[in-house]
């Protein structure tokens, strides 16, 4: 299939496309309908808000820089009936500014408790050992959803003295599990329709579509699916709200087996990483492919005048400029399978940037059979 390599195959290259082997050419088995799709509606929705954090350490804003801070504690303070008067220039260094993001899960009633992160919007250096104030979290449509409050745990470490500081991971931004109360539930009236759902699939995929509506009509012995399109399937379901949920629920554990991904080979740019799933194939094609590298030296030797003479040392650069291009010889690739192209590329012996050009070439080239995706 390859012909005989003019030089060893990179170590890492091959590690590569070995990691894309085993983990992309595994046949397809059947899967949950939980794990393909998921019903409208029945999702997360993300909430926001802007709080203070007190009680740290004097790492918290400079307020001259951040003028925002002050003010946010003037407005609170006078809420609570304490009036500052206007002018005043507070510098608080214990006290941040900080954004709170958190996800609502379906369902979610008032009462329950839900995570939330923090994050620093000024100049604090650490949010270490503060302790948000309450804050309300709105929605996309600006009503208030959960109220905020607790200890800020923040994992990253830091330490500075003498002029050298070292800091682990980022001390910025923290979180508080079950930080944040509910106070208004999302309204999901699952069935309000004649008891109609739809069922989404994660990837729109034809093929995939028609399995499910198969099997969820073979589950049932009745016509109780039917695909509107490539992602969207139709379910009647029972009017009865218990009945519905167990409907869901055995639609949910029905096993299908999805049809095969297109091929694609993903490139990482940024980090070298090649993959490439079992569909990928590899048409007959000749590659050669060469490394040029160029060294540039430096020396400095010195020049000193004869003894009793006016002239001075002088420092000389002797710089030499070596190019060297590695010979590269045409080299047959092939592949009708995923194990064929992976030994094809490690034939070429190639690195795993030089392996993004050689794919890009052979995509070009008609010779890979497969979409390119570049990141």
């Amino acid at each position: 299939m390859t012909a005989k390599p003019s030089r060893a195959f990179h170590p890492l290259a091959s590690l590569l496309l070995l990691a894309a082997l085993l983990v992309l050419a595994m046949p397809a088995q059947a899967e949950r309908i939980r794990e393909l799709a998921s019903f409208a509606g029945v999702r997360d929705n993300v909430l926001v808000g802007y709080g203070l954090v007190v009680g740290l350490d004097g790492t918290g804003d400079q307020t001259m820089q951040a003028p925002f801070t002050g003010q946010s504690l003037t407005n609170m303070l006078s809420e609570l009936g304490i009036s500052v008067p206007p002018g005043t220039n507070m510098q608080l260094r214990n006290v941040a500014a900080v954004m709170i993001t958190a996800d609502l899960p379906p369902f979610s009633r008032p009462g329950q408790r839900i995570d939330i992160n923090v994050s620093s919007v000024g100049n604090a250096r650490s949010l270490r050992g503060g302790t948000l104030l309450m804050t309300p979290l709105k929605g996309a449509d600006g009503e208030t959803y959960a109220i905020a409050q607790g200890n800020v745990l923040v994992v990253g470490a830091g330490a500075e003295g003498g002029g050298s500081a070292v800091q682990i991971n980022q001390q910025a931004g923290g979180r508080i599990a079950g930080g944040a109360m509910v106070e208004r539930e999302v309204p999901l009236d699952l069935g309000a329709n004649g008891g109609l759902l739809e069922l989404e699939l994660k990837q729109a995929d034809f093929g995939t579509a028609q399995r499910v509506v198969t099997a969820i009509n073979q589950e049932f012995g009745r016509p109780v699916a039917s695909a509107r399109n490539g992602r969207v399937i139709a379910l009647d379901g029972p009017m009865n709200d218990n009945s519905r949920v167990n409907f869901m629920a055995q639609v949910e554990n029905i096993r299908v087996t999805p049809t095969e991904a297109p091929a694609k080979v993903v490139l990482n740019s940024r980090t070298g990483s090649v993959v490439m799933n079992s569909a990928v194939t590899l048409r007959r094609a000749a590659v050669a492919h060469g490394n040029l590298s160029i060294v540039i030296d430096t020396r400095f030797a010195v020049s000193q005048p004869p003894p009793f003479s006016p002239g001075e040392t002088v420092v000389i650069p002797e710089t030499d400029i070596e190019i060297e291009q590695q010979d590269a010889y045409l080299q047959v690739v092939e592949g009708a399978d995923l194990v064929d192209v992976v030994n094809a590329l490690n034939a070429l012996g190639a690195t795993p940037q030089d392996l993004m050009a050689i794919l890009e070439a052979l995509k070009a080239a008609g010779s890979l059979r497969a979409d390119l995706e570049i990141l």
